[in-house]
C-alpha cells in the first residue's frame, strides 16, 4: 500500500474529492482529512489519533528500548545475582517483556503528544486552513489515482506518495 497525499483547499473540494474517489472503488475506511481546529470536517473521513501523531513510531522505539533495557537487567542479574536468589531463563524472559511493556507505555503517552513527523512538510498549509487528504491504495493504483485528481479537481495538489504500514492504516 502506498499513502498518497493530497491539500485542499476547502471541505467542500475534499467532499468532492471523496465522493470521486469512493466512485473509483476507494473505500472510505482508505481515505483519511486532518484540518486545523477552524475547519468542519463534517462528512469527512477524519484522520485517527495513529494517523495524526507520532504514536506508533513511539510505540515501536519504546517496546524496542524497553526490552533491551529489561535484557541489559536480565544480563546483569545473571552475572551478579544478589545473595540467595536463582536467575533462571524465565527471569530472563519476563524482565525483557516487562521492559519492553513499559517503554511502550511510557512511549506511547509521549508519542500521542507529538505530531507525526511524515506530516511535518504538510503543517504550514494546515494552519493556513488547507486540508491534508491522505488515500491508502495499492501501489499498482497509486498512479490512476493521481491522474483522476488531477484531471478532475485543478485546485487538489497532489504533493506525492510514501509508503504506508499496511497493517495499521
Amino acid at each position: 500500500m502506498r499513502r498518497v497525499y493530497l491539500l485542499l483547499p476547502t471541505a467542500q473540494r475534499a467532499r468532492a474529492v471523496a465522493g470521486e474517489l469512493l466512485l473509483h472503488r476507494v473505500e472510505w475506511r482508505h481515505m483519511h482529512v486532518i484540518a486545523n481546529e477552524n475547519v468542519s470536517l463534517d462528512g469527512l473521513p477524519q484522520a485517527s489519533l495513529a494517523q495524526r501523531s507520532d504514536l506508533l513510531a513511539s510505540l515501536a522505539r519504546g517496546a524496542a528500548v524497553g526490552c533491551a533495557i529489561g535484557l541489559l537487567v536480565a544480563l546483569i542479574a545473571l552475572v551478579c545475582p544478589p545473595e540467595d536468589v536463582r536467575i533462571a531463563g524465565g527471569t530472563v524472559v519476563i524482565l525483557a517483556l516487562s521492559g519492553a511493556g513499559f517503554g511502550a507505555g511510557v512511549a506511547a503517552v509521549v508519542g500521542v503528544e507529538v505530531r507525526n513527523t511524515r506530516l511535518k512538510r504538510f503543517e504550514e498549509a494546515i494552519l493556513r486552513g488547507e486540508l491534508l487528504m491522505m488515500i491508502d491504495v495499492p501501489k499498482e493504483r497509486v498512479e490512476e489515482i493521481e491522474d483522476m485528481i488531477e484531471l478532475h479537481h485543478v485546485q487538489a495538489h497532489g504533493e506525492g506518495s510514501d509508503k504506508t504500514i499496511a497493517l495499521f492504516r
